[in-house]
């Protein structure tokens, strides 16, 4: 069939064809005169449209990029073609698990403040003494007031106003502990909570809200989704954006940077999605890089990564010095509590003989001490000072001489190590404190309008003429892989097999995305030639 072209009216809310009862709003008189787009010198250009295929131009979107031909040549334009493709339908079907892991990461950046909010009476003292009465006394009084269970851990203040935290593991909780506020200027017992890992119940819930959706492991599939498509959205639109912008209105960094406030229509979405999209790009990569650490599938994929490359936490020597047989190091768990494993309490005068051992050993800050595992093993004290310039060194104790066994400073983690430990803190807006957790809200937020910009756009792209309505655009046409330069293909596809092993639900859902959409073309094409 031959392409026929002429000069037709335009509009922001069909770019697929001829302009429809709606008005370009950039132009009155769109309806009776060409369309015009702007070139690299600034000036306007008649557009050159095909009635049958819709106009050409990739940098309108996705809608707007013409099939490709049968037998048509291979060209680096098919990798932009593809990549229009893969974030139209990355941002339409991912885009549902991204909106909610930014609300449920929004409010999970508000947990210091509601933890105040709702628990200040067990986390802050009334009022700020003295000096703070021995480690013994506060235990004693938060055992007098629950004996059950054995004392797993107890956590020193971190600052002048707040509780000291003594942690009971009691076997009929689980997982979960019983932690017990007490001030440490009076020894009175403020009140207590049942904790996971030392979270309040209020952060305990809004996180299994975000990691999960309270589905447990089956849910934890859908943060994996979002973690492992993010970056793919990111990368994909930053490359389409800047290639777009480098050639049409930005010969400087304001084009990519900056919205276009002249725009109307789709033109203005596409330009605040973009926009807001470069800004938000660093952040972005950070959490998706960072919420697939720990993630299930991907997570245990890091952590061969880690073992291979030697890059784990160096491990603290906790067996006493002619013990039989050493035993494990568990001050990675310090202030996690247990399953309630010892048989009797910990003397709880040695916590104060292990707390000065470790203040002479330059540990300061808040700290979690942690009773022996067993006869064979010392105390461990450990820093637990989550806020820039973090703490995180470790000594073992023998409180029989007060003694300290063996140490590990923050200082020789490993590189990886490190980054791990500092990119899960900054995750959890921890790391920089109040700062930390603004950014945090300001990238939810922003991630959460890209989205909304990103359905809208695809709502105004629908076709509104009476012979061609639909509720939304039309998706880019398929076939591209099939242009791509050699190359691309031979690098390419062992590069998605070896994403495909390293990020497997990223892999496995792109593999059934590709299915479908196989299966998709084969029955229109059925459904044309019948």
């Amino acid at each position: 069939m031959s392409r026929r072209t002429e000069e037709i009216p335009q509009n922001d809310h069909d770019p697929t064809g001829p302009a429809t009862s709606e008005p370009d709003s950039d132009r009155p008189d769109a309806l009776t005169k060409p369309a015009a787009t702007d070139t690299t010198d600034g000036s306007a250009q008649p557009v050159a449209t095909d009635r049958t295929d819709g106009p050409a131009d990739p940098a309108d979107g996705p809608e707007t990029l013409a099939k490709p031909a049968p037998g048509q040549p291979r060209s680096w334009d098919a990798v932009r073609h593809l990549l229009v493709r893969l974030h139209f339908y990355a941002g339409v079907l991912v885009a549902p698990f991204l909106l909610v892991a930014a609300v449920t990461g929004l409010a999970y950046t508000l947990t210091p403040q509601l933890d105040q909010l709702v628990y200040g009476d067990q986390l802050r003292v009334e009022r700020v003494g003295d000096a703070p009465r021995p480690l013994a006394e506060q235990i004693a009084a938060a055992r007098a007031a629950y004996p059950e269970g054995t004392t797993a851990s107890v956590t020193t203040p971190s600052g002048p106003e707040d509780t000291t935290r003594v942690v009971l593991a009691v076997p009929e909780l689980g997982e979960n502990q019983r932690t017990v506020f007490v001030d440490p200027y009076t020894a009175e017992v403020r009140g207590e909570l049942t904790t996971w890992f030392g979270s309040t119940p209020l952060t305990t819930w809004l996180d299994d809200l975000h990691r999960n959706l309270h589905l447990g492991e089956f849910g934890r599939l859908y943060s994996e989704v979002a973690a492992s498509w993010l970056w793919v959205a990111v990368a994909g639109g930053l490359v389409l954006w800047l290639g777009r912008s480098r050639g049409q209105r930005a010969k400087s960094a304001r084009g990519a940077l900056l919205p276009d406030r002249k725009a109307r229509g789709v033109r203005r979405t596409r330009s605040w999605h973009a926009a807001t999209g470069v800004w938000l790009a660093l952040g972005l990569l950070f959490l998706s890089a960072t919420g697939l650490t720990w993630s299930n599938y991907a997570g245990e994929r890091f952590g061969r990564l880690l073992d291979a490359a030697n890059g784990n936490a160096p491990a603290l020597d906790t067996a006493l010095p002619g013990a039989e047989a050493p035993a494990e190091d568990h001050s990675d768990h310090a202030g996690h509590g247990g399953s309630g494993e010892a048989t009797a309490d910990a003397d709880p005068a040695d916590f104060d003989t292990a707390l000065a051992a470790a203040r002479d050993a330059g540990l300061g800050g808040t700290v979690v001490v942690t009773p022996a595992a067993d006869a064979a093993s010392t105390w461990t004290v450990a820093q637990n000072d989550n806020v820039w310039p973090v703490h995180y060194d470790r000594v073992a104790v023998d409180v029989a001489g007060g003694e300290i066994t063996s140490r590990t400073y923050w200082a020789d983690h490993p590189a990886l190590s490190k980054l791990s430990k500092l990119g899960v803190q900054g995750h959890m807006g921890v790391l920089f404190g109040v700062v930390n957790q603004i950014v945090l809200a300001v990238i939810a937020l922003g991630l959460t309008a890209v989205i909304v910009w990103g359905y809208r756009m695809w709502w105004q792209r629908r076709p509104t003429r009476d012979d061609r309505r639909a509720p939304v655009g039309r998706a880019p046409e398929r076939g591209a892989w099939r242009r791509l330069p050699l190359p691309v293909l031979i690098l390419g596809i062992p590069a998605v097999i070896a994403l495909g092993w390293a990020l497997p639900v990223l892999g496995v859902t792109l593999a059934a995305f590709l299915v479908v959409d196989v299966v998709v073309g084969a029955v229109r094409r059925q459904r044309r030639t019948a």
